[in-house]
């Protein structure tokens, strides 16, 4: 076996035992384990401003900081749908990262309290369910409820997804 394209060969390197970073296969999941997502992402406003307009977002909350001032919090929000692309996107590389075959939905998006500029968003996934497909063999149905909480332990979003992910090669032979 060669190395990728731009990596040296090391004598006995064929032998060594890889791994592969990847999600979670259907089989590996378990109901009531608590994911917790590392490191966090501390949220600038530089981030909410190029989310808010890519999105075209015209919300003055979100881009009006003397107007903002002037409102219940006193300063900008961060876009609640940027903390919700954040927190799901926190979990990926722990649990659907190469696994999943795609969403099938969210049935409950929260925003209990809300995130500012220089906070750090920290993620958690909770196995709430899974079940095997039953129209697509070798897939299987997994639901997750994702937690986000600031750097102060406060839940900012919280979000409850339906999943459709694949079995292992093994479980699908």
């Amino acid at each position: 076996m060669s190395a990728p394209a731009g990596e040296a060969v090391r004598p006995g390197q064929d032998e060594q035992r890889k791994v592969v970073q990847r999600g979670l296969w259907f089989e590996e999941f378990e109901e009531g384990v608590v994911y917790l997502h590392r490191p966090g992402r501390t949220v600038t406003e530089a981030d909410n401003v190029l989310f808010t307009t890519l999105t075209m977002n015209a919300q003055a909350l979100h881009l009006d900081a003397a107007w903002s001032s002037t409102q219940h919090f006193g300063q900008r929000l961060v876009n609640s749908m940027f903390t919700l692309s954040t927190l799901v996107g926190l979990s990926v590389t722990q649990l659907t990262l190469g696994t999943i075959v795609g969403n099938l939905g969210f049935t409950e998006v929260s925003f209990p309290k809300p995130l500012f500029h220089g906070d750090t968003l920290y993620a958690e996934s909770v196995c709430v369910q899974k079940r095997e497909s039953r129209s697509r063999p070798g897939e299987g149905i997994v639901t997750l409820e994702h937690i986000g909480r600031n750097q102060h332990g406060d839940i900012v979003a919280r979000a409850l997804r339906n999943t459709l992910v694949y079995k292992s090669p093994e479980a699908r032979a």
